[in-house]
C-alpha cells in the first residue's frame, strides 16, 4: 500500500478557502468536499486566521523583537570594528613616524 504523497497549500488559498467560508459563501462541508479537505484542518486553518487578524492591523513601521535584537548585534559589532580599526590608524601612524626618525 503506497502512501498518499502530502499535500502543500499555499497561504493564498487557505486565505481564499476560509474567507469563502467565514462570508458564507459555501458551508464549511460543501469547501471540503469541494478541494478535498478534512474539516478538522479547515478549521484549522479558520482558527489560525482568527488568531492572527489583529496582527495585520499592527503597525509595520513597529521592528520586532528579533529584529531589534539583531540590530543590537549589529551595532555592537559596528562598534568593535570601528574600535579596531583606530588602533589599525594609530599603529600605522606610529610606524610612519619610527619610519621618519629611522631615514634622518
Amino acid at each position: 500500500m503506497a502512501k498518499r504523497k502530502r499535500r502543500n497549500f499555499t497561504p493564498e488559498f487557505k486565505a481564499q478557502v476560509v474567507l469563502e467560508v467565514l462570508r458564507g459563501e459555501s458551508s464549511q462541508a460543501e469547501l471540503c468536499r469541494r478541494h478535498n479537505l478534512s474539516e478538522e484542518q479547515l478549521s484549522k486553518w479558520k482558527r489560525q486566521l482568527l488568531e492572527n487578524a489583529a496582527s495585520l492591523f499592527e503597525s509595520s513601521s513597529k521592528p520586532s523583537k528579533e529584529a531589534t535584537e539583531r540590530i543590537a548585534q549589529l551595532e555592537q559589532h559596528v562598534g568593535r570594528l570601528a574600535v579596531a580599526l583606530d588602533i589599525q590608524k594609530k599603529a600605522l601612524a606610529l610606524l610612519n613616524e619610527m619610519d621618519l626618525k629611522d631615514e634622518k
